[in-house]
């Protein structure tokens, strides 16, 4: 069966009750499985995965952003994470589906949000149609904050929807792509110019690794600061990589790594990567887990 996994971020992780009205709208849908979503209160944002056949994924998500795009109101939202609407970004990653057919979903779900919701949409990645929107990180440079004077520049006229600003909505920025690695590690220090040093020194923009996207954020909350990550093509840059590269860096300013965290779903390839890495057995398959030969299997 075809499948495809979507995960959108949607700008509220303090409300856990605003945060369930909008989860609930994949619960509803027969066809979907809601995979995993997580909240957090320093990012104020939540993390939304679903899977399942095309169609119903794509109803899934469309009843999600209506319900959020109606109880978020972005003009009030303050937090660490950088984020351009009250639905943040709407990705959706082929599992067992053509790259080509996803952007193609992709395209069609911005289409909907601009003609129904009436909100200013981006396309990036895999369902970019300008070379220079390819990046999330340029689409949503200046954030909220900027979107009001960037919308009035016909270079960033979005793909989809209206070019006006909606003080309440923001822009959704919606994509196909390939499955992310969202690797976020806490360092047992409040200073935040060091977790910013650290996440220029292993993001690629600034000269790190290829395929490694970082911003130090700090945790109020745990007075701790985070190297926040997105390995975008976690097999051509591996998750061990960057943990080791994160922790040498910290070390070398006399600070210790206090956790990591994955968030939301994990492709098991990644897993063998770390399974292979952390207990040096070089001949691990994950054919050997027992669950996984009971996929697809009665």
């Amino acid at each position: 069966m075809k499948s495809v996994m979507c995960v959108p971020n949607i700008s509220e992780g303090r409300d856990l009750d605003i945060v369930e009205q909008v989860v609930d709208q994949v619960r509803s849908v027969t066809g979907v499985k809601l995979l995993d979503y997580s909240s957090d209160p320093d990012h104020n944002r939540s993390v939304i995965s679903c899977i399942g056949a095309p169609d119903p994924v794509f109803e899934a998500c469309r009843k999600l952003v209506a319900k959020a795009v109606s109880l978020i109101d972005m003009s009030c939202h303050k937090g660490s994470h950088p984020r351009q609407g009250a639905v943040d970004v709407v990705p959706f990653i082929p599992i067992d589906f053509p790259e080509a057919d996803c952007a193609a979903l992709a395209h069609r779900f911005g289409k909907w949000i601009g003609e129904e919701l009436k909100v200013p949409v981006y396309f990036y990645e895999d369902a970019a149609r300008l070379p220079g929107r390819q990046s999330l990180v340029k689409v949503r440079k200046g954030q909220y904050e900027a979107l009001e004077e960037k919308l009035k520049d016909p270079a960033w006229a979005p793909d989809e929807g209206p070019a006006a600003f909606i003080p309440e909505t923001g822009s959704i920025q919606v994509a196909s792509r390939f499955p992310l690695v969202a690797l976020n590690i806490n360092l047992a220090t409040n200073d935040l110019e060091l977790a910013t040093t650290i996440a220029h020194s292993v993001r690629h923009i600034n000269g790190g690794f290829r395929y490694v996207r970082a911003i130090g954020l700090a945790l109020e909350e745990l007075d701790q600061v985070q190297v926040s990550m997105n390995l975008v093509h976690y097999v051509k840059t591996p998750i061990p990589m960057v943990m080791e590269a994160v922790k040498r860096e910290a070390a070398r300013f006399g600070v210790n790594v206090v956790k990591s965290e994955l968030v939301g779903p994990v492709p098991l390839g990644a897993m063998e990567q770390v399974m292979t890495y952390y207990l040096q057995a070089h001949d691990f398959s994950s054919d050997q887990i027992i669950e996984k030969s009971l996929i697809g299997w009665s």
